[in-house]
């Protein structure tokens, strides 16, 4: 449970950065936000990776998490366009995700009941 914790710290902090990169473009002092949220982002998921959860299921939930809350968030701050078809594309990356996590942890019941 502490993994995920940290995973949503991560995603957090990683999608408060790149909003903040975009708003520094305009107003440079918002660069603090983004060195302070990748460094934070990083280092959460280095506690994610500590704690046993896999690699792969941690960048992947942190990337489409991170990507979902950015084109949504984007939108509503920024006024950027989000389309049904961009909706799809964050659907399908969700769902690759949850494929990931579903065959890791399916691998390592294998690996515990110590078959191949």
């Amino acid at each position: 449970m502490k993994q995920w914790l940290c995973l949503g710290g991560a995603i957090i902090t990683e999608v408060s950065a790149t909003l903040a990169l975009k708003a520094a473009l305009e107003a440079p002092g918002w660069y603090v936000l983004v060195v302070f949220g990748y460094v934070t982002a990083f280092f959460l998921l280095s506690v994610c990776l500590r704690l046993g959860m896999t690699i792969g299921v941690a960048y992947g939930a942190w990337g489409a998490g991170g990507v979902t809350a950015t084109a949504l968030l984007s939108a509503s701050i920024f006024d950027e366009p989000l389309t049904w078809l961009m909706g799809f594309g964050m659907a399908l990356i969700l769902a690759g995700v949850i494929t990931v996590e579903v065959g890791s942890q399916k691998a390592h019941a294998r690996q515990e009941s110590g078959q191949a």
